[in-house]
């Protein structure tokens, strides 16, 4: 018992002086000054007249201050670990021994899990992040999976403490979704979430085939920061077609029930927006073209391209070799990424939205850790 005492302590004094380290790669420093920068801002003549601008400057403090928050904490959680383990040793006193190991556990994944967060250097990782679902070939299967994958990406934001806000949605015939589109707000969403652009398989019998066989379904799951608008990506009248429809689905009291939604396709390039959770059609309107502008900034970015007329949308095919992903609940469970082979056996705890182990190896391996 002492022994193991003794090796917390020596990992508990190594994790103190990583911890350096780890503001550094945090940017903590320049995180407080940025906090103090806004926080004057907050205080100067006017600053209330325009609530949007009011607003996204007091989540942007919450957020740098959560950050600064979440690392301060850790510090004091590892000293204190150090501290108890120190006394238990001088005291050798061995019922502390089991806390001291909990408490080392404790530290170690708390600091792996901002380590990951320091990755998120891209221009865009801390931006919002903006997901549309879309089923595969295959009917109600593929829609209910698209809809199972909206679940499992809104459970995510969710427990994680970000805001996520249904922004589209169109029911499937006869369950599921034919599309969905969700915000996901929060400091480094997009960069988290950008690992989980593309095509995902599911293997299972399907609850739709009273033969009770086996199917396997494909959907996509499209993932672009939201952009602010610098002016950068025009959009022409004529390049656009809208059309008003009635809104339906998840959203429940929170939809309007009237013909205020609306849907944007793109004509150069065939991309399609919609937003039916705005209170009026001009602002489904107005967050609809955002959306559109996030999707051809994005491409644009990725691309290269100068011109907005040689973008094209996003061409893959919803359907076998083109996953990034399977998850199989039948003959067996699992999930398992086809990029880092990273598996997980749980299939349930991934579907309510565990799928942070994921994230950190498609980050760890891009960062070639």
């Amino acid at each position: 018992m002492i022994i193991q005492l003794e090796e917390a302590k020596i990992r508990l004094r190594q994790i103190t002086k990583e911890l350096d380290e780890l503001a550094q790669a945090l940017k903590i420093k320049e995180t407080e000054e940025k906090i103090a920068e806004l926080e004057e801002l907050t205080v100067q003549p006017g600053f209330w007249n325009d609530p949007q601008v009011s607003t996204k400057t007091l989540q942007e403090i919450k957020q740098y201050k959560d950050k600064v928050t979440a690392y301060n904490e850790l510090v004091s959680r590892t000293e204190d670990a150090y501290a108890l383990a120190e006394m238990a040793i001088e005291e050798n006193d061995e019922t502390c021994t089991d806390e001291v190991v909990s408490e080392l556990a404790a530290v170690e994944a708390e600091a792996e899990k901002q380590r990951l967060s320091a990755l998120l250097t891209g221009e865009y990782d801390a931006n919002n992040a903006i997901l549309s679902f879309h089923p595969g070939a295959g009917g109600t299967e593929a829609q209910d999976w698209a809809q199972m994958l909206y679940r499992m990406y809104t459970r995510w934001g969710e427990t994680h403490g970000f805001t996520v806000k249904l922004l589209d949605w169109l029911d499937g015939e006869e369950a599921g979704i034919k599309s969905a589109t969700i915000m996901i707000e929060g400091l480094n969403a997009y960069g988290y979430l950008k690992s989980e652009n593309g095509v995902h398989r599911l293997v299972r019998v399907s609850p739709y085939d009273s033969s009770g066989r086996r199917h396997t379904s494909f959907a996509s799951v499209e993932v672009v920061p939201e952009f602010t608008d610098d002016g950068s990506i025009e959009i022409r009248d004529e390049d656009i077609e809208i059309t008003a429809h009635r809104s339906s689905g998840a959203g429940g009291q929170h939809i309007n029930k009237t013909d205020s939604a609306i849907r944007i396709v793109h004509l150069p390039t065939g991309i399609v927006v919609g937003c039916q959770t705005e209170r009026s059609q001009l602002q489904n309107k107005e967050t609809a073209l955002k959306m559109l502008k996030s999707k051809l900034a994005e491409i644009k970015e990725r691309e290269k391209l100068e011109k907005i007329e040689d973008i094209q949308g996003n061409k893959t095919n919803i359907e076998w070799g083109a996953q990034i992903r399977s998850y199989v609940f039948m003959p067996y469970t699992l999930a398992k990424d086809t990029r880092t082979g990273y598996e997980d056996g749980n299939i349930q705890a991934v579907m309510d939205g565990d799928i942070d182990g994921f994230i950190n190896a498609f980050l760890k391996k891009n960062a070639k850790l």
